[in-house]
Protein backbone atom coordinates (compact mmCIF):
# COMPACT_ATOMS: atom_id res chain seq x y z
CA UNK A 1 0.00 0.00 0.00
CA UNK A 2 1.41 3.36 -1.20
CA UNK A 3 -0.30 5.77 1.84
CA UNK A 4 -2.97 6.10 3.82
CA UNK A 5 -6.34 7.80 2.60
CA UNK A 6 -8.87 9.36 4.95
CA UNK A 7 -11.93 11.94 4.40
CA UNK A 8 -13.24 13.45 7.08
CA UNK A 9 -15.91 16.16 7.32
CA UNK A 10 -14.30 19.59 8.70
CA UNK A 11 -16.88 22.22 8.64
CA UNK A 12 -19.00 22.62 5.27
CA UNK A 13 -16.78 21.13 2.86
CA UNK A 14 -15.36 17.23 2.99
CA UNK A 15 -11.24 17.28 3.60
CA UNK A 16 -9.61 14.75 1.76
CA UNK A 17 -6.21 13.66 2.61
CA UNK A 18 -3.84 11.08 0.59
CA UNK A 19 -0.76 10.69 3.01
CA UNK A 20 2.40 8.75 1.22
CA UNK A 21 5.17 7.32 3.22
CA UNK A 22 8.13 9.60 4.04
CA UNK A 23 10.75 9.18 0.94
CA UNK A 24 8.12 8.18 -1.38
CA UNK A 25 8.36 11.41 -3.50
CA UNK A 26 4.65 11.43 -3.40
CA UNK A 27 2.69 14.80 -2.73
CA UNK A 28 -0.09 15.45 0.04
CA UNK A 29 -2.95 16.51 -1.74
CA UNK A 30 -6.49 17.96 0.28
CA UNK A 31 -9.13 19.64 -1.07
CA UNK A 32 -10.96 21.86 1.65
CA UNK A 33 -12.46 25.88 0.91
CA UNK A 34 -9.53 27.52 -0.15
CA UNK A 35 -9.26 30.78 -1.98
CA UNK A 36 -6.29 32.43 -3.98
CA UNK A 37 -6.03 36.09 -3.01
CA UNK A 38 -4.08 38.25 -6.31
CA UNK A 39 -3.23 41.36 -5.33
CA UNK A 40 -1.65 44.30 -7.71
CA UNK A 41 -0.11 46.38 -5.73
CA UNK A 42 1.96 49.38 -6.37
CA UNK A 43 6.45 48.24 -5.96
CA UNK A 44 6.74 50.84 -2.97
CA UNK A 45 4.17 48.76 -0.75
CA UNK A 46 5.19 45.36 -1.83
CA UNK A 47 8.44 44.49 0.17
CA UNK A 48 6.41 45.56 3.78
CA UNK A 49 2.91 44.04 2.43
CA UNK A 50 5.12 40.52 2.32
CA UNK A 51 6.71 40.90 5.47
CA UNK A 52 3.31 41.96 7.38
CA UNK A 53 1.67 38.57 5.32
CA UNK A 54 5.07 36.33 6.60
CA UNK A 55 4.53 37.76 10.18
CA UNK A 56 1.56 36.78 10.71
CA UNK A 57 2.34 33.37 9.44
CA UNK A 58 0.72 33.87 5.48
CA UNK A 59 2.71 32.28 2.93
CA UNK A 60 3.10 34.61 -0.05
CA UNK A 61 4.58 35.04 -3.18
CA UNK A 62 5.42 38.09 -4.81
CA UNK A 63 6.24 38.43 -8.75
CA UNK A 64 7.24 41.68 -9.96
CA UNK A 65 4.96 42.93 -13.26
CA UNK A 66 4.21 46.32 -14.57
CA UNK A 67 1.58 48.06 -16.51
CA UNK A 68 -1.18 50.32 -15.88
CA UNK A 69 -1.62 54.45 -16.76
CA UNK A 70 2.25 55.35 -16.03
CA UNK A 71 3.79 51.44 -17.43
CA UNK A 72 5.83 51.94 -13.73
CA UNK A 73 6.71 48.91 -12.21
CA UNK A 74 4.28 47.34 -9.46
CA UNK A 75 4.25 43.76 -7.78
CA UNK A 76 1.36 41.19 -7.89
CA UNK A 77 1.39 39.37 -4.50
CA UNK A 78 -0.13 35.85 -4.25
CA UNK A 79 -1.67 34.08 -1.38
CA UNK A 80 -3.26 30.66 -0.75
CA UNK A 81 -5.36 31.00 2.18
CA UNK A 82 -8.24 28.87 3.85
CA UNK A 83 -11.61 30.50 3.39
CA UNK A 84 -12.23 31.77 6.79
CA UNK A 85 -9.09 33.68 6.76
CA UNK A 86 -9.60 35.61 3.89
CA UNK A 87 -10.85 39.02 5.32
CA UNK A 88 -7.73 38.65 7.90
CA UNK A 89 -5.56 39.07 4.66
CA UNK A 90 -7.77 41.44 3.26
CA UNK A 91 -7.26 43.57 6.48
CA UNK A 92 -3.66 43.38 5.95
CA UNK A 93 -3.67 44.45 2.27
CA UNK A 94 -5.50 47.27 3.36
CA UNK A 95 -3.47 48.68 6.38
CA UNK A 96 -0.06 47.94 3.93
CA UNK A 97 -1.73 49.61 0.31
CA UNK A 98 -2.52 52.86 0.71
CA UNK A 99 -2.96 55.40 -2.25
CA UNK A 100 -1.42 58.96 -2.43
CA UNK A 101 -0.39 61.54 -4.89
CA UNK A 102 2.81 61.47 -6.88
CA UNK A 103 4.15 64.40 -9.12
CA UNK A 104 4.95 62.78 -12.02
CA UNK A 105 6.96 64.02 -16.00
CA UNK A 106 4.95 62.15 -18.95
CA UNK A 107 6.64 61.31 -22.03
CA UNK A 108 6.45 63.74 -24.49
CA UNK A 109 4.80 62.64 -27.70
CA UNK A 110 6.78 61.97 -31.34
CA UNK A 111 6.91 65.03 -32.34
CA UNK A 112 7.96 66.55 -36.19
CA UNK A 113 11.20 68.25 -36.62
CA UNK A 114 11.05 71.84 -35.26
CA UNK A 115 8.41 71.31 -32.62
CA UNK A 116 8.89 72.07 -29.19
CA UNK A 117 6.38 70.17 -26.82
CA UNK A 118 7.34 70.44 -22.53
CA UNK A 119 5.32 68.64 -21.23
CA UNK A 120 4.02 69.50 -18.01
CA UNK A 121 4.41 67.55 -14.59
CA UNK A 122 0.72 65.88 -13.47
CA UNK A 123 -0.13 64.49 -10.30
CA UNK A 124 -1.67 61.16 -10.14
CA UNK A 125 -2.88 58.67 -7.85
CA UNK A 126 -0.65 55.68 -7.15
CA UNK A 127 -0.68 52.59 -4.52
CA UNK A 128 -3.20 51.00 -3.63
CA UNK A 129 -4.13 47.69 -4.32
CA UNK A 130 -6.12 46.00 -6.88
CA UNK A 131 -7.08 42.38 -5.38
CA UNK A 132 -8.90 39.51 -6.82
CA UNK A 133 -10.42 36.91 -4.42
CA UNK A 134 -10.66 33.08 -6.62
CA UNK A 135 -11.90 30.28 -5.49
CA UNK A 136 -9.50 27.03 -5.42
CA UNK A 137 -10.55 23.48 -6.26
CA UNK A 138 -7.72 21.44 -5.47
CA UNK A 139 -4.23 22.18 -3.45
CA UNK A 140 -1.37 20.18 -3.41
CA UNK A 141 2.37 20.63 -1.67
CA UNK A 142 4.98 19.04 -3.86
Amino acid sequence: MSGIVGARKDGPADVNLSLSPPGTGECLAYTRPVKLVVAVVHNEDAGALVDSLLEREHRATRLHSSGGFLKQSNATILVGIDDDRVEEVLDIIRANCTSRTQVVNPMPPIMEPGEFFMPYPLEVEVGGATVFVLPIERTERL
